[in-house]
């Protein structure tokens, strides 16, 4: 349908089709194409199918067959909608082809109604899901969804007829059919399984609520009115609960009659009607909210977040220096960016080098030897790949190879697989990970239905991440700095006077509650933030992972580190080699900037090649000036990268010499201050939202220390590309891209 036409459904009654119609005199679309000719009219037209049409047994089949659930997910369709419309659009091939054969099956669903076939059209419905659908949309699935299509069929067999999407993406509104005899065991065991596989995924993939199971039937009456008065006309108690407590606070001589009037009925309900029993006390706590879980003494949540710091590695020693360095003005959301005297420019040829194949035999003995080790950083949980959802992206089965849903991490160790097999010796491989990622990422690596898909043969170990950050109430400077100084979205008069108040008041918070102190006055979580992926390779060194790799293969010498998400990385010769024949400290991969490549770049910074975060820049201008974007992956020489931190391999068993190396060099890299709005809930269904400062130190960075040796090589994109957001993924699979990494693997 597009979207949204069947939501109009409901205000005709029964069962109808919707179906675009060209426009016609009249219509205000009539006419509207440039070249003359019809255009489609934006209504549909909505055709009530009669008793004639579809009877009354196959009314009651389809309403005794069909169990109708939400499945508890919470996905953006958006640019599922504008995959649809660029394909209709571009009539791509295949997608077109889909389209005709979704709209054969719509016509057989039709026949199938007429003739009462109602095994036929659960098979119709699967049979659209699994083909125009993905054909058209692969990403309109996911493995939750066909987790559950799987074992229903599994439990039912025979039984169930057939799986019915009715959303813009499977995992929401769906629709199972089934023989009339099981549908309430069916219903039943629907609620179970979905209420299974969402506590195995959840972690994973974004739910928003615990699954549902609906009751069902069919509306013969459409959408409807009745006319209530009096008493009779008031709204549920939930509705008072939130509304009341804020007309309280309004003079009742400035409110309408009519909200008066209601006020007094509600009053009387209240007294006497048992519906609205326990409606005060329910408001009152919205008033006078409770603080959830707090003890006698008051002191639960600093107590909490001392235990929740200690645990977690918190350098107090650091904090402190940040927290001065902030309020000194040292470092600001001014001040991330470099000094306006500094000169950015383009790089020049000399100063990257393009793969070249004469290297990979080199590269390929190195790998033999047993001189290499991969790091795949997945200490983020990528908010912007699930709109904030808060999952691990690193576990995310976000594409389909070899004929199932993968995630990031079985992608790479899938080419870590074929790496060993193709130069005969164990890839050792290790996965870094913080507070937010590493418990679901150890249990999913943990669990037994894992291990047949992700069981891998070389040494796999996880670093555990060893920084975490403490929130700070931001500095007045830093909030008008944000809301006076970068662009900002002019409102209307009105609106805009209330967003000023709004800030206003915010600047008036942060200079009551102490501008640049600890912000502590929240659940535990909500009070910490990472700190950045520049604590990742470093965490190896804190937490014993790099000594207990270099126990195990004194041989190694070389890290190859990428984010999760750049899943074209992997240890190829001729690059290693390339790297052995240099023999820099550091060598860093990056790719040719295209348009929607934002986050700074390779440029010549005073004279000196480096990577520059897009925080760092001045301006989008110069940005848009550089060549290479940073594509996230660094070659490292151990022993040399041990010596910028002053250490060598036999310090790495002294943790606190080690922790104090480490410090000294992070005070080396910038500290970017970005400020993060965090919610405050208060009892029941409030909540304010604070702005407050948190920091990050980024691993590009480090190729901007003087005494630290770096080369830069050019890639293809299908290799240093990184998946930020669901809508690359069309484009990347079109492109090739997915087949490209496909054949980097071995399953």
């Amino acid at each position: 349908s597009g979207g949204g036409w069947q939501d109009s459904g409901g205000v005709w009654p029964g069962m109808k089709t919707i179906m675009g119609v060209v426009a016609a005199e009249g219509d205000p679309e009539f006419g509207a194409s440039p070249t003359g000719g019809s255009k489609g009219r934006l209504l549909p037209r909505h055709h009530v199918l009669s008793a004639d049409e579809v009877s009354a047994e196959t009314r009651d089949g389809l309403q005794n067959s069909l169990v109708l659930v939400h499945g508890g997910m919470a996905q953006d369709v958006g640019p599922i909608l504008e995959m649809v419309t660029e394909k209709y659009l571009l009539r791509s091939e295949a997608e077109w082809q889909g389209r005709q054969q979704a709209i054969r099956t719509f016509d057989d669903i039709l026949g199938l109604l007429q003739r009462n076939d109602i095994r036929a059209i659960g098979a119709a419905t699967e049979r659209n899901f699994f083909g125009p659908i993905q054909t058209i949309i692969p990403w309109a699935s996911n493995l939750y969804t066909e987790s559950l299509i799987q074992s229903i069929r599994g439990e039912f067999s025979e039984d169930f007829y057939g799986f019915w999407m009715l959303g813009g993406m499977a995992g929401g509104g769906m629709g199972f059919i089934f023989n009339p005899a099981v549908r309430t065991r069916a219903q039943d065991r629907l609620r179970v399984v979905m209420g299974e596989t969402k506590k195995r995924l959840e972690r994973a993939v974004p739910f928003a609520m615990d699954p549902v199971v609906y009751d069902f039937a069919i509306n013969e009456r459409g959408t409807s009115a009745e006319l209530l008065a009096a008493s009779a006309a008031l709204m549920p108690p939930a509705y008072y609960t939130q509304s009341v407590p804020a007309l309280l606070k309004t003079d009742m001589r400035l409110l309408p009659e009519s909200r008066r009037t209601e006020l007094e009925y509600f009053g009387a309900a209240c007294r006497k009607s048992p519906e609205m029993a326990g409606t005060v006390q329910a408001m009152f706590d919205v008033l006078l909210p409770r603080r959830a879980g707090e003890g006698n003494d008051g002191t639960w949540r600093t107590r909490s977040l001392e235990q929740t710091l200690d645990q977690l590695g918190f350098d107090r020693v650091q904090h402190d220096q940040i927290r001065a360095d902030l309020r000194n003005g040292r470092i600001g959301l001014a001040q991330n960016r470099l000094p306006a005297s500094t000169d950015i420019r383009d790089v020049e040829a000399g100063d990257v080098w393009h793969v070249d194949s004469k290297f990979a035999d080199a590269g390929l003995q190195a790998l033999r030897e047993g001189r290499v080790a991969v790091v795949s950083l997945a200490g983020g949980v990528g908010s912007r790949w699930t709109r904030g959802a808060g999952v691990v992206k690193a576990l995310n089965p976000f594409a389909k190879f070899a004929g199932a849903h993968r995630n990031f991490i079985e992608v790479h160790l899938a080419k870590s697989r074929r790496t060993a097999a193709l130069c005969g010796t164990a890839l050792p491989h290790a996965i870094t990970t913080s507070y937010l990622t590493h418990e679901a990422i150890a249990d999913w690596l943990a669990d037994e239905k894992n291990e047949k898909s992700c069981g891998y043969e070389g040494p796999l170990v996880l670093s555990e991440g060893r920084s975490v950050g403490l929130r700070l109430i931001p500095m007045a400077r830093d909030l008008q700095f944000a809301w006076e100084e970068t662009p900002q979205q002019l409102l209307d008069e009105q609106k805009q006077k209330v967003r000023e108040s709004l800030h206003a008041a915010l600047i008036g918070w942060a200079r009551h509650a102490g501008e640049g102190t600890d912000y502590t006055g929240n659940l535990p979580l909500q009070c910490l933030h990472p700190t950045g992926h520049w604590y990742e390779v470093p965490n190896m060194l804190r937490n014993g992972v790099l000594a207990g790799l270099l126990e195990t293969r004194p041989e190694l010498k070389i890290l190859m580190a990428h984010n999760i998400d750049t899943l074209g990385a992997n240890v190829d010769p001729a690059l290693l080699g390339w790297f052995i024949e240099q023999g820099p400290a550091m060598m860093f991969e990056v790719i040719a900037r295209q348009f929607d490549d934002r986050g700074g770049g390779l440029a010549r910074v005073n004279g000196r090649p480096r990577l520059v975060e897009g925080l760092a820049l001045p301006s989008e201008e110069v940005e848009a000036g550089l060549s290479y974007y940073n594509s996230a992956t660094s070659w490292i020489d151990i022993d040399k990268l041990l010596a910028a931190f002053s250490l060598e391999r036999g310090d790495l068993g002294n943790q606190e010499k080690v922790a104090a190396r480490v410090r000294a060099v992070a005070a080396r890299m910038p500290a970017y201050i970005t400020l993060k709005d965090v919610k405050k809930r208060w009892g029941k269904g409030q909540e304010d939202i604070f702005p407050v400062a948190q920091f990050e130190k980024l691993w590009g960075d480090m190729t901007g220390l003087g005494d630290l040796s770096c080369r830069f090589a050019v890639v293809s994109r299908r290799r240093g590309q990184q998946l930020k957001e669901p809508a690359q993924l069309d484009g990347w699979l079109r492109d090739g891209s997915a087949a490209f990494i496909d054949s980097l693997c071995e399953w």
